[in-house]
């Protein structure tokens, strides 16, 4: 009998491949036409369908490790292209994604460590994800937020605030990642 969580095909998979299909499509929308318009359907419907995935793979029984690969691969990848895409149209100042990447490169340097030590990834912990949830907030906010209609005033405040929220508590989540290796670094290693 095969084990479910090596199940391949999934709803909730299909859904996470279709929004890492989107990055690219996302990035010629942004940085090619400048079709603001449409590349901010492509990053709302991102963030449904992340929703969307967790929330099937719950409720339709279908959770895999593809799955838990996939996703927060589409979430870092939403957040790197966007990132850079922001600082190439002026959107957001450099400083910014630096700091968040510079984040992300930390926690993946301890992770790697980790797994040549025999540990597996760290533990999702609630404020990660809450983290990652005010970014993925932040960046359609930011894009609706650029020019001077009623609609950009409405939302630039918004931007403002997810974006500082989503960055204070990403970096939080990390001195949280790097609590949790050096936990696990004054372990003896287990070799089995």
């Amino acid at each position: 009998m095969r084990d479910p969580a090596d199940r391949l095909l999934t709803i909730p998979n299909l859904l996470s491949i279709l929004r890492l299909a989107g990055v690219p499509l996302f990035l010629y929308l942004l940085l090619g036409p400048e079709e603001d318009g449409w590349a901010l359907l492509v990053l709302v419907g991102a963030g449904l369908s992340d929703w969307l995935d967790g929330k099937l793979a719950r409720w339709l029984n279908q959770t895999s490790r593809l799955g838990g690969l996939l996703d927060p691969a589409a979430d870092r990848l939403y957040v790197f292209s966007t990132l850079l895409a922001f600082v190439i149209r002026d959107i957001i100042p450099v400083w910014i994604a630096v700091v968040l990447v510079a984040r992300e490169v930390v926690v993946g340097v301890c992770l790697l460590v980790l797994r040549t030590r025999g540990y597996g990834p760290f533990e999702v912990t609630y404020l990660g994800k809450a983290a990652t949830f005010n970014l993925l907030y932040a960046f359609p906010l930011l894009l609706l937020a650029q020019g001077d209609n009623a609609w950009a005033q409405i939302a630039r405040p918004f931007a403002y605030a997810f974006i500082a929220w989503g960055g204070a508590l990403y970096l939080w989540s990390a001195v949280l990642y790097v609590y949790q290796f050096v936990l696990a670094m004054r372990r003896p290693v287990s070799r089995a």
